[in-house]
């Protein structure tokens, strides 16, 4: 098993954390996550994995309410997704997401 893992600074309140572990070569588990300071504390506001055996997208709102969104995508292919996705979007998840709103 192979397993990686970083912590990309996108601004100076936002960051993007990747982890994933592979077996010959096939994504096993994975999480990625938009994780944005707010209040002094660094709060979780898109988050891709596949706990619970399957993959989705838990979608948050500053009060840590959440939102779960299936993905039906091999876990190679959501976590793709997600790294793109937060990659694209962050900016604008941030500011829904300091406005209150749920992010998806």
């Amino acid at each position: 098993m192979q397993e990686k893992q970083y912590l990309i600074l996108l601004d100076v309140n936002a960051r993007k954390r990747h982890y994933h572990i592979t077996e010959s070569g096939v994504v096993i588990k994975f999480v990625v996550q938009l994780e944005i300071k707010a209040g002094g504390d660094w709060k979780e506001v898109i988050r891709y994995d596949c706990e619970h055996d399957y993959a989705h997208k838990d979608c948050y709102n500053i009060k840590g309410d959440e939102r779960k969104i299936n993905i039906f995508l091999s876990y190679e292919d959501a976590m793709t997704l997600a790294d793109e996705d937060i990659n694209d979007n962050w900016e604008k998840y941030r500011e829904k997401f300091l406005k209150g709103d749920f992010t998806c």
